[in-house]
């Protein structure tokens, strides 16, 4: 059967789950309990252990998915030097307004306009530079690595929630790296991730923030980090049903290997990629294939009709083709992001099949045509 789900967030489910994956979920226990904490701590061992974490980085659970966990290093961390906040698409927009109107550090912000990315060769490294590794809304991402520095002064802040496991991620660039659950993996939502270098570490015990750090977002106890939270002794209470199916998630993904979920995700991108290149009303967001997007590919309707639409009338007639799937069960979620210009979206994640992708976008082929005959 055809799995429809294309959502960016949350995102498919890995291949063939069911609900049965959770049958051992320790429900009604505390997640304090011998058993709970288990299961906890089973869950940051083998995302160390897949993503290839080194040893002496730090991995825990915090609350709020990727957004609770980017805004408690945010708000842990930034301060003491200038900062540099690179700007590519809307979760980058907030977490610069967020530095600049919230935390008050008047950063620079570098920007570059949807589908486009910044020249990182101008990013000045004396200060804490705050980025995501892949735009989920304008379908961008980071070339490579290269342009971080490994003696860099300032901390690299990243925001990795469409791009962990489905891409290569250098720990040497990395001091603060978060990503949730929902995404490249498919788990359930709330949850997120936090990996911290010893550099990031350092900068906690030797900084205390002017502002009041909420309890959610409090890692340190006295001067020094609280190791617990690294250990098992989560901040809040984390869901045991969500647990057990990142557990699951986790799973599928070693038996895969990270190199296997890769390779998943730059097929179905090669799937796109060959659909656009013989379909000629459709273009990538991102024209730059160097920066366009494995997971969160966004694409641009070209043809003249559409094109001559203001707007408003542009959005309307392109959700209603997205509908239309939908409703036929063929492709759930794939309008652009709200604050994006119009077009499709389609995650592209490990967990999606080909087969299904493929499907989905003859299916959105026919029904465009059919529709923008009758224009």
């Amino acid at each position: 059967m055809q799995n429809p789900n294309f959502s960016s967030g949350p995102c498919s489910k890995r291949p063939a789950w069911s609900i049965d994956a959770l049958k051992s979920a320790p429900v009604g226990r505390s997640h304090r309990s011998a058993l709970g904490k288990e299961r906890i701590v089973k869950a940051t061992n083998d995302t160390r252990k897949i993503l290839n974490i080194p040893a002496d980085y730090l991995v825990g659970i915090l609350p709020a998915s990727d957004t609770g966990a980017f805004e408690c290093a945010m708000w842990s961390l930034l301060g003491p030097k200038p900062v540099t906040v690179l700007v590519w698409e809307s979760f980058s927009e907030g977490w610069a307004t967020d530095v600049n109107k919230q935390l008050k550090l008047n950063p620079t912000i570098i920007k570059a306009d949807y589908g486009k990315i910044p020249d990182l060769s101008k990013v000045d490294w004396k200060t804490d530079v705050v980025f995501v590794a892949n735009g989920t809304t304008s379908g961008v991402r980071i070339p490579d690595w290269n342009w971080i520095p490994a003696d860099r002064e300032g901390l690299s802040l990243c925001d990795a929630t469409s791009y962990a496991f489905a891409n290569d991620i250098d720990w040497s660039k990395i001091d603060v790296l978060t990503f949730s659950w929902q995404k490249c993996l498919g788990g359930e939502a709330a949850h997120g991730m936090m990996i911290l270098s010893p550099k990031a570490v350092a900068r906690l015990e030797s900084y205390s923030p002017a502002w009041p750090l909420p309890k959610i977002f409090r890692l340190k106890k006295g001067d020094k980090i609280n190791k617990s939270i690294f250990d098992g002794d989560v901040i809040n209470t984390p869901s045991m049903i969500c647990v057990e199916d990142y557990l699951d998630a986790l799973d599928w993904a070693g038996k895969i290997g990270l190199d296997g979920l890769f390779k998943r995700s730059l097929t179905n991108l090669k799937v796109v990629s060959d659909w656009v290149a013989k379909t000629d009303w459709i273009e990538f967001l991102a024209d730059d294939p160097n920066v366009r997007s494995n997971t969160s590919v966004c694409l641009s309707v070209t043809h003249p009709k559409v094109a001559a639409m203001d707007n408003d009338a542009k959005s309307k007639f392109l959700k209603s083709i997205a509908s239309d799937l939908s409703k036929k069960n063929i492709a759930h979620d794939i309008n652009s992001y709200k604050d994006a210009p119009a077009g499709y979206r389609f995650w592209c994640g490990p967990t999606i099949e080909e087969s299904d992708l493929k499907a989905a976008l003859a299916e959105l082929e026919k029904v465009f045509n059919e529709k923008v005959e009758n224009l």
